[in-house]
């Protein structure tokens, strides 16, 4: 599992309560103001991911309120996968990641599309072999018994797992890949060490659910709504050099588009 989350630290009901105030005359339920309050206090970064909330008990007593109010909170915060529970671990705070706005309509890797959000982009390598797979030769229009290279990886944006991305490469058309590392940028090796310069991808995004593998990279708790992006890369002559199904998480991706 990608852990980017610190060590768990609890929270002192004191401390917590100092940051709350709850108003028995206001006509909004008393869950909702402490949802609400809970939830500006995650957001500002008072409360940070990993940190572990006092017990329903605990709380309700501190704040003189009953046990069901808190426990109505907490699951609705759970809900929105605000809050998460480790068994004996308890209520785990779980910020929500940061939110990306990228501007679609040129061809780009992820380190410069962070770059120009002003998050700094790093990589988890999960998986990097040159194999040989009919269906990708298929997509590729190359023979059955053509090799690829197949890399599997997590992107993260301020050491947050944004996305996990399966690729391949044709090695008949850019043997150098072989030998590439993964650092750095594929499209800057490929330009500079195999001199082939992608030109232009075709592009397709659907709705999809995260299958458990992703569900583990994100920290979800449960299947949660991602975006399936696939894409097809091609050089300046036609060729296409790479083929790309990347799951971005679905709580923090919203692409922006201009039509004309």
């Amino acid at each position: 599992m990608l852990n980017t989350k610190k060590p768990l630290t609890s929270v002192k009901p004191s401390d917590l309560v100092s940051k709350l105030q709850l108003c028995e005359q206001s006509s909004e339920p008393a869950y909702l103001q402490l949802k609400r309050q809970l939830n500006t206090l995650i957001e500002e970064g008072h409360l940070e991911t990993g940190d572990n909330l006092p017990s329903e008990r605990v709380l309700a007593e501190a704040l003189h309120i009953s046990r069901t109010t808190v426990k109505r909170c907490y699951d609705e915060l759970r809900h929105n996968q605000q809050l998460s529970t480790h068994g004996r671990g308890g209520t785990v705070v779980q910020a929500p990641p940061p939110r990306v706005n990228p501007t679609m309509g040129k061809l780009k890797g992820f380190t410069e599309e962070m770059r120009e959000q002003g998050k700094v982009a790093t990589t988890r390598v999960l998986e990097l072999k040159v194999v040989k797979e009919r269906t990708i030769a298929c997509i590729f229009g190359r023979p059955s018994a053509a090799t690829f290279l197949r890399l599997v990886r997590v992107r993260l944006a301020d050491n947050v797992p944004m996305t996990r991305e399966v690729a391949w490469y044709d090695l008949t058309a850019a043997p150098c890949l072989e030998h590439w590392d993964t650092s750095g940028s594929a499209y800057a090796f490929l330009q500079d060490k195999c001199g082939i310069a992608l030109a232009y991808a075709d592009q397709t995004i659907e709705a999809v659910i995260s299958s458990d593998e992703e569900s583990e990279v994100f920290g979800f708790d449960e299947p949660s709504p991602c975006l399936l992006l696939k894409r097809h890369s091609y050089s300046t002559t036609g060729q296409l050099i790479e083929y790309v199904e990347g799951t971005f998480r679905g709580d923090a991706y919203v692409y922006k588009l201009k039509l004309i």
